[in-house]
């Protein structure tokens, strides 16, 4: 079982069908979704077949119950917190499909007191940067990879957002990473050259996954390039909402049963291939 800690917000999807104009309208078509990285990796992953588990904490609120229904319709096993108010995030798309994120977390970074059963019956712990971002969700994420790492459970982490991290600090990340070694770190090229990953910033032992949209996935060990895969051409891209998180969902399934980082790539591909035409995380 794949088992990822962190967010499950609603994403309120905007695409305006023309440049937004201050001070008046722009008409625009608006879809609500599931979101938060955490709980797409999950949903995702149930959906190419494998068992997967979302940790995290939502509002106590009927929003947040109902998010959490989705999940258990999608054949995620929720272990789930309810505290405040359940996470929004204003999801903005461009023409091309590049969105600007607005996020309110609300409840996500109140996940708190965090037990060994979280982890019962889980082979791979995947953990989004966002969820080291916030207290007192930062310091349970730090304790459930310490007991992953105490079980021998593989752990992976996702750079997230070069926002993100930036406000968190890039001393303070690649401290994080030094100290748990992950076997898998995944960012895309921005996120990359930011922490100039592929020789300095990952540990020697980090298979470090680089994504750089169309252009081919670049796989990193140890300061050398180990591997190089196309991204087939994806036809009518409107929404890269939730692609890195498909691409992680698709890899990780893929690694779990056994695949090398290619073939793990290359799976990891055809996962994020199939959000790109729809508004928000949905495949």
């Amino acid at each position: 079982m794949l088992a990822v800690v962190g967010d499950l917000v609603e994403d309120i999807v905007v695409w305006p069908v023309a440049a937004p104009r201050r001070g008046t309208d722009t008409a625009a078509r608006i879809e609500r979704r599931r979101g938060g990285s955490a709980a797409n990796v999950a949903v995702f992953a149930a959906a190419v077949g494998a068992p997967s588990r979302f940790i995290g904490c939502v509002g106590e609120d009927a929003t947040g119950a109902a998010l959490v229904a989705e999940l258990v319709t999608a054949g995620v096993d929720p272990c789930v917190q309810h505290r405040g108010r359940t996470g929004t995030i204003v999801v903005l798309v461009d023409p091309d499909g590049e969105r600007t994120m607005l996020p309110d977390r609300g409840a996500c970074t109140a996940l708190c007191d965090g037990s060994d059963a979280w982890l019962h019956g889980v082979c791979w712990l995947h953990v989004p940067a966002y969820s080291l971002m916030g207290e007192p969700l930062g310091t349970t994420t730090h304790d459930l990879v310490a007991r992953a790492r105490r079980l021998g459970v593989p752990v992976s982490v996702d750079a997230s957002s070069v926002g993100g991290l930036t406000a968190y600090g890039l001393d303070r990340f690649r401290a994080f990473l030094d100290a748990v070694v992950p076997d898998v770190l995944l960012a895309n090229e921005d996120e990359a050259a930011l922490l100039q990953v592929g020789g300095v910033a990952a540990p020697a032992a980090v298979l470090t996954v680089v994504k750089q949209g169309a252009d081919p996935v670049r796989l990193w060990r140890g300061g050398s390039l180990v591997g190089e895969v196309p991204v087939p051409p994806v036809a009518g891209v409107r929404d890269t909402t939730g692609a890195g998180d498909a691409f992680a969902a698709g890899f990780l399934t893929a690694t779990m049963d056994g695949a090398d980082a290619v073939t793990a790539a290359t799976a990891g591909n055809a996962v994020a291939g199939r959000v790109l035409g729809n508004p928000g995380a949905a495949l």
